[in-house]
């Protein structure tokens, strides 16, 4: 019975996941300025044994300043205690986030092609049962590629509240994709 509820609601957190996304990407275009929108897609992983994947708008102030709104989405797996390795059920179902929140970017390094920023901001969501809340602290530094698209990598550190795991930190790299 147990595993038939964790399969359940793990369902239910991948459709409200794909929710959101079809959700962010229907406004958020519509929100965009002529340079400075961005949609960016992450994913990376965190200690210890969780995996991440963030989507998100972020709005380019001046001096590469910005503001994020992102969904969240975090997974954390568990080995099988009776084969000592990583089994898909406990990979998928062990224990999984989900977050939508918004983080204030100052730029703190600026180049010709590259510049870094610190990702300060906070979140809300859920595992399932309860409420969660996050605040986010990180450096995030991006290099502009041609017409307007840019690589990104973070290293992050989360501090969840009523979370099964009180700090995440890790590495995420990614994209961001212009809007016009």
């Amino acid at each position: 019975m147990k595993n038939a509820e964790l399969i359940i609601k793990n369902l239910a957190v991948q459709k409200g996941f794909v929710a959101l996304v079809f959700l962010l990407a229907a406004i958020l275009p519509g929100f965009a300025d002529d340079r400075h929108g961005r949609i960016l897609i992450g994913t990376g992983l965190l200690y210890e044994r969780g995996m991440d994947l963030t989507i998100g708008y972020e709005y380019e102030t001046n001096y590469h300043h910005a503001w994020e709104f992102f969904g969240n989405v975090y997974l954390k797996w568990d080995e099988c205690e009776d084969c000592g390795h990583v089994c898909p059920e406990l990979f998928w179902n062990h224990y999984n986030t989900w977050g939508v929140g918004a983080a204030y970017k100052p730029c703190v390094f600026r180049s010709r092609n590259h510049h870094g920023n610190l990702r300060l901001g906070g979140s809300l969501g859920s595992d399932g049962d309860k409420v969660l809340g996050g605040i986010h602290v990180g450096y995030e530094h991006s290099y502009a590629l041609r017409k307007g698209w840019k690589l990104f990598w973070q290293a992050k550190c989360d501090l969840m509240i009523k979370g099964e795991d009180l700090f995440r930190t890790g590495i995420v790299i990614g994209v961001k994709i212009p809007t016009k």
